[in-house]
């Protein structure tokens, strides 16, 4: 009998991109794995990583997560990882094509929104489909959370 599917359940969440939200239109997101090395993965169980500078790109061998940085294992020695290397994200091969698509025709981009252990203990990461915010789009998004907080400190003093 096949095991339901839990989609997107996250347990641990290691690194997240909280400024990507502000500077993106989120169209799509997808769940990845990560292609890792022993190091890497116990490195991520201690919390440790940043995608904050880090992006996908989708070439003929796959989609890669580059520019994300895990830090090398303390007790790592000589078979330490290298903190900066391009990651494989996996994913299947419609999935692949669908993003190739957007990012060549419609000038979207590929961002990672954040890293995390599932509930299987699998390290997975939220990739989002994404297009750029112009400088008037981010000045609404922050009058829109001025304004949330605002109503907010207004409903707590009236109520």
């Amino acid at each position: 009998m096949a095991r339901p599917h839990a989609h997107s359940e996250k347990v641990k969440t290691v690194a997240e991109n909280r400024r990507a939200r502000f500077d993106y239109f989120i169209e799509h997101t997808y769940e990845a794995g990560i292609a890792l090395t022993g190091t890497e993965v116990k490195s991520l169980r201690f919390g440790e990583g940043s995608i904050a500078e880090a992006y996908a790109e989708v070439t003929d061998t796959g989609v890669w997560l580059v520019n994300s940085n895990i830090p090398e294992f303390s007790h790592g020695n000589r078979y330490n990882h290298e903190p900066k290397r391009p990651r494989k994200l996996l994913l299947h091969e419609r999935e692949i094509n669908k993003l190739h698509g957007a990012v060549a025709r419609e000038g979207m981009t590929l961002v990672p929104l954040s890293i995390y252990f599932n509930a299987r203990g699998r390290a997975k990461v939220e990739l989002a489909l994404a297009k750029g915010k112009k400088t008037h789009d981010k000045r609404e998004s922050i009058k829109e959370r001025d304004w949330k907080r605002e109503q907010g400190r207004i409903l707590r003093d009236r109520g």
